[in-house]
């Protein structure tokens, strides 16, 4: 498809393998150990602009190597938003199938769900929980899943009610398929292009959560690195050495911004009415 072969794709497509490869294996991208500390190098700028050898985006404070804590703390982000996006697009999806497709109060009653938990700030959901709770891997994971279902369900449900009475549909209905049969098996894979395509942008908006969390000290604990708390580490040196946090947070600006453009490119790409259009 020539919507992948664009150069906004294949740019997407490497900050997000470089991003995919640092949660996968960060031991042999980073140079050095993220919880290696040199106090004779703490807060050394980067190595291009005449800092030590060795460390090309400079130290932190403790002397930790930059480059080396933000390559392991992508493993730490991903993994959480990634595993938040599958609890949340699971959850929402079947239940936008369900209501979608049956209508009626089952319909009214997803949608009154819905609309009680949007009407709450998602952020500060998360914090009273995680306040309460306690901050763990598996508690981001839940408590953000959890928050990100309405969203699904909202664009799954949308899609089943444009397509529930179409033909193939009705023919399934006609000899006596079940109801859950028809959901899952006729309507499903005709919504699950929206669903991808969703899924991207609410992955960018899972890290972003993840790395307010950690920014305000609700996310995930030192000393393992975080790119949201590395910059709240960096900002008390940020007149010293800003190389602490400036580039966390360029690592989280642009891994957002590469995923929102290849969810754009797999717009174009799976929608049929794009077909016809030049790839960007």
């Amino acid at each position: 498809m020539r919507h992948l072969r664009s150069p906004v794709a294949v740019t997407s497509l490497i900050v997000v393998g470089l991003a995919l490869g640092a949660t996968l294996a960060p031991g042999l991208l980073a140079p050095h150990d993220p919880a290696e500390q040199s106090l004779l190098a703490r807060l050394a700028p980067p190595s291009f602009l005449g800092g030590p050898e060795g460390h090309f985006l400079g130290t932190d404070q403790l002397g930790r190597d930059i480059l080396s804590r933000i390559i392991y703390g992508a493993r730490a982000t991903l993994l959480i938003s990634i595993a938040a996006v599958v609890i949340s697009c699971s959850i929402g999806t079947t239940v936008g199938l369900v209501a979608g497709y049956n209508g009626g109060r089952t319909d009214a009653l997803v949608l009154r769900l819905i609309d009680m938990q949007l009407a709450f700030p998602v952020i500060l959901l998360v914090i009273a929980v995680v306040a309460v709770v306690g901050s763990s891997v598996l508690t981001l994971i839940v408590v953000l899943g959890i928050s990100g279902w309405p969203q699904f369900a909202r664009i799954v449900r949308a899609a089943v009610i444009s397509v529930r009475e179409m033909e193939y549909v009705e023919a399934a209905r006609a000899i006596g398929a079940p109801a859950m049969r028809v959901i899952f098996r006729h309507i499903g894979p005709n919504v699950l292009s929206a669903t991808i395509v969703f899924a991207t942008y609410e992955l960018s908006r899972m890290i972003l959560i993840e790395a307010t969390l950690s920014f305000l000290g609700l996310g995930i604990q030192p000393p393992t690195p975080t790119w949201g708390g590395m910059i709240s580490e960096g900002q008390k040196y940020i007149s010293l050495a800003w190389a602490a946090s400036v580039f966390p947070g360029i690592a989280i600006a642009s891994t957002i911004l590469a995923i929102n453009m290849l969810g754009d490119v797999l717009r174009d790409a799976l929608d049929p009415r794009l077909s016809g259009e030049d790839g960007r």
